[in-house]
């Protein structure tokens, strides 16, 4: 498995991945395919940039045009202060092969060693398993439930939390 940043030819693999029912089930429904090409390019300048961390999952090298998912890191604002958040989805047809949860360990390793992102934040919704089971099983810790908005929308989450820091080499 490698990560890449997103580039603005990955506009397909976003439209699989937000534009589908299945896939957006734990996120409110698929977003409309308008405004995707606007968004890959935002998230494209973004990483380019190294503003966010948005990576697309190419889970065999020797074939990098094949793309299994993303994994992100990014800051926002929050009433708090400055907060380092992190999300990953993955397409149907390579789930429960753990290359989420492989992606997701491979960024947090990359924020310990960059000392980069402090604490690191994830929301997945309270019904979706398989993501709650990956921030259990490379240690983050469960807060809380809470309402969280994505895309213009409010859903249930479970919230983790936890310091790169502690990550072993």
């Amino acid at each position: 498995m490698q990560l890449r940043n997103v580039t603005p030819d990955d506009v397909d693999a976003y439209i699989r991945m937000q534009c589908d029912p299945e896939m957006m089930a734990e996120l409110g429904g698929p977003l409309p395919r308008e405004g995707i090409a606007d968004k890959v390019r935002r998230d494209a300048r973004k990483a380019a940039d190294d503003l966010a961390w948005i990576k697309m999952i190419i889970p065999d090298p020797t074939e990098p045009d094949v793309v299994a998912g993303t994994v992100n890191l990014w800051s926002h604002d929050t009433d708090d202060g400055p907060a380092s958040e992190i999300g990953w989805m993955v397409l149907p047809e390579f789930q429960r092969r753990g290359l989420g949860k492989r992606a997701v360990r491979v960024l947090l390793e990359q924020a310990r060693d960059q000392g980069r992102w402090g604490l690191v934040h994830a929301f997945p919704a309270t019904g979706n398993a398989a993501s709650n089971g990956i921030c259990r099983s490379v240690g983050f810790r469960f807060l809380s439930e809470t309402d969280r908005p994505f895309a213009g929308r409010v859903f249930r989450t479970n919230h983790w939390v936890m310091d790169p820091r502690v990550l072993a080499a």
